[in-house]
């Protein structure tokens, strides 16, 4: 691969610490959510959270990619990530994803054609093929 672009984002204190940015746009507290022992925090994320919004926004990207090949007009289409983490078999931590469309311009069956084809060129599906279980769905 060559690089086109490349983000940097240092992270100090670990998932209670902070996050940021090198051009100084995220600037984001961390804090573990209660689900997991922690504080939880108004005004914190924590790591699923920027991965689910990176993945969402990245994964929407792709389905109008998509969508526009084929002359489809997705409208205001938009896909919401869920992102969990949990305990594996082996002791350590592991994440699942849920990537649901919602495509109210298209049928449901083309919306779930193109949620496939989007998960087939998007990079962060192609990053976490094989090692982290992602679901497709379409909202009704």
């Amino acid at each position: 691969m060559e690089p086109i672009y490349t983000a940097e984002a240092t992270a100090t204190g670990g998932r209670e610490g902070r996050t940021t940015s090198s051009d100084g746009v995220l600037d984001l507290p961390l804090a573990l959510p209660k689900e997991m022992g922690g504080p939880g925090g108004e005004g914190a994320t924590n790591p699923e959270q920027l991965f689910a919004a990176g993945y969402s926004a990245c994964f929407e990207s792709a389905l109008r990619l998509v969508a526009g090949h084929q002359d489809k007009d997705v409208g205001d289409a938009s896909v919401t990530a869920n992102v969990s983490i949990g305990k594996t078999d082996d002791g350590g931590f592991g994440l699942e994803v849920e990537l649901t469309g919602h495509i109210p311009n298209l049928p449901h069956e083309e919306a779930e054609d193109l949620m496939r084809e989007a998960h087939q060129v998007c990079p962060y599906s192609k990053a976490t093929r094989g090692n982290v279980d992602v679901t497709l769905s379409v909202a009704e």
